[in-house]
Parts: C-alpha cells; structure tokens; sequence
C-alpha cells in the first residue's frame, strides 16, 4: 500500500488516500487499520466525489481485467471487474455481437458501469447497463462472497447495481450482448430550431431508431431556446468488408492557466457547431464516432483549467419534462455560463434495477461548467429549486455537490439502502448526501492513477 494524490475526471477535489491493489479476483480482501474506510476505484471517470475517499483508502481494480469466458452463440460475456468497456467491445464486435448499453465514454470499467448503473443513447429501448447484467460475485470486507443475480440473493443484486461501489467490491461480471452486423451505424443528424421542435422529433426519432440524443446550444436565447442537432441511428444491418475507422486521436498535453471554456470562446463553438455543414442527411458512420466521440481526445478535461469543472445532469420526469427543461435552459442562458457539452435526451419507461439508479422515465439534462466558484454555485442553488419541484434528481456518478436533502427526497430508497453498505466503505459522496459531511472544493489537478 502507498499513499497518493487521486482526482476524479472533473478535477474538482484532490483527495488524499492510501492506495491498496490487487493481483488478482482471488485475492483476500485487504487488510485495513480499524477506524479506516475503503472504496473501490476503477478507471476515475466519474465526475466528481462518488469515485473518491478522502482520507481514506483506495481498493484499485483496473488490476483485475481478465476475460473469463466468452459464449459466442448466446452472447455471454463473463470478465472480471477492472476490464474496459473498450476491451470488451474489441473482443466482441467482429464475432458480431455489441454491448447493449454503453455510456458515453468506453474508458470505464465493467464494475464502474455496474456501479454506476450507466445509461446511453438508447435507454428508451434498452434500459440501464444493469438490466443486462447477469450476474456479478460481491466480496465483503468480512471476507464473504456473494454471487448476485435477479434470482440469488437478489436484494444484494439491487442493492449493488447504481450503489457506487458502497456495498463491497464487484470481482467479476456476467453480461448479456447484443447483436450487430458490423461495425457501422445508419446515422442521420437533423437540425431543430427550439425545445418544443425537439420534443416533436424526439418523439418521432424513439419510435423508429434505436439510438436517440441531441445536442443543444445553451446559450441561444428566446425563440431559438434549446436550439440544436439531433442525432438517431440504428446498427447498420449489412455489414460493410472494411469499415472506416477513426484515424488519430488528439490530446490536451498540459493544463493551461484558466479555463479556456468561457462565454467568448462558447459563443464562437455554438455557433459553428450549429451551423456546421453536412447536416440533414443520412451516412454511415463507425460506431467509435458515434458513441465515443470525446475518446479520441486525451485529457480533455484539461480544457477546464486548473479549478476543475462540474458536470450538472438532471432527469425531469413525467408531464413536466418540456416546461421544467425550458425553465432550466432560461436560467443557464440568462447566466451565460455552460459548456459545449450540452446533452439533452429522453429516458424511456424500462426501470432500472438498482435501489440508487438514476433514470427515470422523462427528460435527462447534461451540461459541464468550468469552476467559477460562488458564480455557479449561485446557478446551481437556481437549477436545484426547478428540479426538486418537477420531483427530478441529479446523477451520482456526475455530481460533486448536491445538496443532502435533495438527493435524500429524491432518491426514496436511500435509507433501505444504506442497510447494504458495507461497514468499512465509505466515499466522499455518502457522507456529504448521507451524513452531511461538508466538502469544500478549491480545484486543481491531481495526480492521476488507476
């Protein structure tokens, strides 16, 4: 065990831990000083403090990242926890099969995306990651393992899928694919020119497409409210001999002094990104293209500056989507801060299985802020109000500050969960949301591990 510096992706908080590791699934669980508490931490893609320990220890998994076993007629996949998306999706594609939901990002592990109960483009047709898992082994920090599915010990099973690695570590994973014929998707981008045309496309675009979400200018203002390009694609059925790849990748070498996401710079990207050519048409595209886009970017949280930035992503569920989505744009608009990640997207009515899963049917709001301190705290306390009065709630794996009460009238079953935490684990995130911990956050980067 060493003692280290470790961030998560927001670069929000630099948190302190002693970091212990594993050889392998088999391992015993690790021996902690009493007093102490541990939490697993997978590849650091979660935003803020869910990922993170203060002053506590660190259990890293990307150690463990054995594939198992691979059943190519059902479409099975059994791997350990600490293994990629991606590795999974190298494996998989050319035998033709595709997980059934990925997040937007590939760089995150099988027991994250179980953690965290990810979501993706297609959740009106497919749910969450965790209704297409399987079966997991929980170790406990007592040394128990526990095999968990929907028919064995199914309250662990629920308690463990969106339970932010609170309930022990997730050793390994069963998955079920999907199947594809290639590596291509059918894609068509459409532009929209306010919310309430978005809302009729969206609805149109569900039924007929498989993969469903938009992008939105969160700066445009009045009758251009909620302006953007929508984006629906199915796997494409004919398979195509040598598919197009994405060649070369970026990267954001250092981190520069401030943020270079500002009002000015904003602007500029809107506009063009709106406006930018080869819109209203059908083409294929590589699935790389289509759902990690930001992947051949390396390090581009660094854009954010040294303060670090936030991830905001709300879900207004019900009737109450399209007013209490206009209210939250207006109040984001009227400040002018945003990001050029702006993502908006309906969840369909497929309940997740987890106790702490955040989807729910309704209309799911993404943007990223750079760290302006008290500025967009002030704008956060605004977007908290409108969310709590739809009955809405924030995503764990992107927050890094929801307010205790909120996230404890939002998220009912939280004391039926917190039963099933296991006594030595703890995060920054459940003892500021559950035991009202305070946590300040002064930004900067840290030293990236895992």
């Amino acid at each position: 065990m060493i003692s280290q510096s470790v961030s998560s992706w927001g670069n929000l908080v630099r948190s302190s831990s002693t970091v212990y590791g594993l050889r392998s699934r088999s391992d015993a669980f690790p021996a902690i000083p009493v007093g102490s508490t541990i939490l697993p931490y997978g590849n650091g893609r979660s935003y803020g403090d869910s990922c993170l320990n203060p002053d506590g220890a660190l259990l890293l998994t990307r150690s463990i990242d054995r594939f198992i076993a691979f059943d190519r007629d059902a479409g099975l996949i059994t791997c350990e926890a600490g293994v990629l998306l991606a590795d999974i999706l190298q494996l998989t594609i050319p035998t033709g099969w595709f997980l059934a939901v990925v997040p937007g990002t590939s760089a995150v592990t099988v027991g994250g995306a179980i953690a965290n109960d990810v979501h993706g483009k297609n959740h009106h047709r497919a749910g969450t990651f965790g209704r297409h898992v399987r079966e997991f082994e929980l170790l406990r920090s007592d040394g128990q393992r526990l095999t968990c599915s929907p028919e064995r010990n199914a309250d662990w099973f629920g308690a463990t899928i969106g339970g932010l690695g609170l309930t022990g570590l997730i050793t390994c994973a069963q998955l079920q694919l999907r199947r594809i014929a290639g590596a291509e998707m059918d894609l068509e981008v459409i532009r929209f020119a306010n919310l309430d045309e978005f809302f009729r496309l969206s609805e149109v675009s569900d039924q007929n497409f498989e993969y469903t979400v938009a992008w939105i200018d969160c700066l445009s203002r009045g009758r251009s409210l909620g302006r953007g390009l929508l984006q629906r694609a199915n796997h494409s059925a004919s398979p195509v001999e040598h598919p197009k790849r994405r060649m070369g990748h970026l990267a954001v070498p250092f981190m520069p002094p401030f943020s270079l996401v500002n009002t000015a710079t904003l602007r500029l990207f809107n506009f063009l990104y709106y406006h930018r050519p080869r819109t209203e048409r059908r083409h294929r595209e590589h699935f790389q293209s289509f759902f990690f886009p930001l992947d051949s970017v390396a390090n581009w949280n660094r854009l954010y500056g040294p303060r670090g930035f936030y991830q905001y992503q709300c879900v207004i569920p019900g009737q109450a989507g399209p007013e209490m989505t206009t209210q939250l744009l207006e109040k984001i608009a009227r400040s002018r801060q945003g990001s050029f990640l702006a993502v908006l997207k309906q969840f369909g009515s497929l309940t997740s299985p987890g106790m702490l899963s955040f989807p729910q049917c309704g209309v799911t709001l993404a943007l990223d802020f750079p760290n302006t301190g008290a500025r967009i705290e002030r704008l956060f306390t605004q977007l908290d109000e409108i969310v709590a009065a739809a009955g809405g709630r924030l995503y764990p794996a992107k927050d890094a500050r929801m307010p205790a009460e909120l996230f404890r009238n939002s998220y009912p079953r939280w004391s039926e969960f917190e039963r099933y935490v296991d006594p030595a684990f703890s995060s920054g995130f459940w003892r500021r949301v559950a035991q009202g911990e305070v946590v300040v956050h002064s930004g900067g980067p840290a030293t990236e591990s895992a």
